[in-house]
């Protein structure tokens, strides 16, 4: 009998959970179980909870049959959801707002990430004297994708320093390995990225960092407050009448966040696809250990984080209406909330 490595993962898992958790309870099924998810780079430990769930058989678990279409950039991502060709995005929390202020009603409804975990650097080869923003001024900054959460750090950072987002160009590069070779061949001069793009040009020396928020604190720092980051999110239609596949995708989303904080490093890239490592293991590790911390532990939304994704937003985009977004609508902690109960311990 041969068992296939995903197959030996979900059994461990599996085993892990009903070993905490004595009220484990398997999946009823679902009057409606498929849904279609869009991802803006699936490889990024910015969506580690997502990959867990998928690899770990946690969407299965739950009773559901899950597309995940991988996209450049979460402004693609959150495209596809937009024209209809999928149903929710995993994606930045910021999003919400963004659309809210074009009418267009979306609500995130459980958290992968507790901060951006985006960093932002010059290249050591193409800007070896950088000394302050002012010396972006005419650089080509490479996002993901024009308009995903990589860029507005960007603009959150220009505005912050007194400098506007024309003051760059601004050049999709998507991410992993693209991004890198886009930094390396000098199609840009300075990046907005996350790991495990950032931990692989730090590790040969290659970029310098001028904003990081793979830490809580650095976060803090730079936003003044919680920011949530990567989460599901979904049109506010798409809500009415699906509560029980909303709560199934919480709860697996959850199961993960708490996987990944109980689990060492090594372990979780055991689980990870191969493709992930983009050939250097060793540095995908260290992308992973960097960025654990940034993860959300249990899936719930900061109360605070709203307020702080509004005004950061509202600090780089000229004549934001602000005053006019409702926060209540953009985010709903219901179903993490019941994700912990019945998972309280992972």
């Amino acid at each position: 009998m041969i068992i296939s490595r995903r197959s030996l993962l979900k059994m461990t898992a599996l085993g892990s959970a009903l070993a905490v958790s004595p009220a484990f309870v398997r999946a009823q099924a679902l009057k409606n179980n498929r849904v279609h998810i869009a991802v803006g780079g699936k490889a990024l430990t910015y969506y580690l909870p997502l990959s867990v769930a998928e690899r770990l058989g946690y969407f299965e678990d739950e009773g559901l049959d899950v597309t995940i279409s991988d996209f450049a950039g979460g402004s693609k991502a959150l495209q596809a959801v937009v024209g209809g060709s999928a149903d929710v995005v995993s994606g930045a929390f910021e999003h919400t707002i963004n659309l809210q202020s074009k009418n267009q009603f979306y609500r995130a409804f459980v958290l992968q990430g507790r901060a951006p975990m985006i960093g932002f650097g010059v290249s050591n080869e193409a800007m070896p004297d950088y000394e302050s923003p002012a010396d972006l001024k005419g650089k080509k900054v490479g996002v993901t994708a024009p308009g995903s959460s990589t860029n507005m750090l960007v603009n959150f950072f220009l505005a912050k320093h007194g400098l506007k987002p024309d003051d760059v160009a601004i050049i999709g590069v998507g991410a992993g390995g693209g991004a890198v070779s886009a930094l390396r061949s000098g199609q840009v001069d300075a990046i907005s990225n996350t790991d495990p793009v950032l931990s692989m040009l730090e590790h040969k020396d290659e970029i310098t960092l001028i904003a990081d928020t793979r830490s809580l604190k650095d976060t803090h720092e730079i936003f003044g407050g919680n920011m949530p980051a990567g989460c599901l999110y979904a049109p506010q239609k798409f809500f009415e009448g699906n509560d029980e596949l909303m709560q199934a995708m919480a709860n697996a989303i959850v199961r993960a966040d708490k996987w990944i904080q109980n689990t060492d490093p090594e372990e979780i890239v055991k689980a990870m696809p191969e493709s992930y490592l983009l050939g250097e293991p060793e540095v995908y590790l260290a992308a992973v250990s960097n960025s654990i911390e940034g993860m959300s532990p249990d899936g719930m939304i900061p109360e605070d984080g709203p307020q702080t994704a509004l005004d950061a937003i509202a600090a780089f985009v000229e004549d934001f209406p602000a005053d006019k977004i409702d926060l209540d609508k953009i985010w709903t902690n219901e179903f993490a909330e019941k994700a912990n109960e019945k998972y309280p311990n992972g």
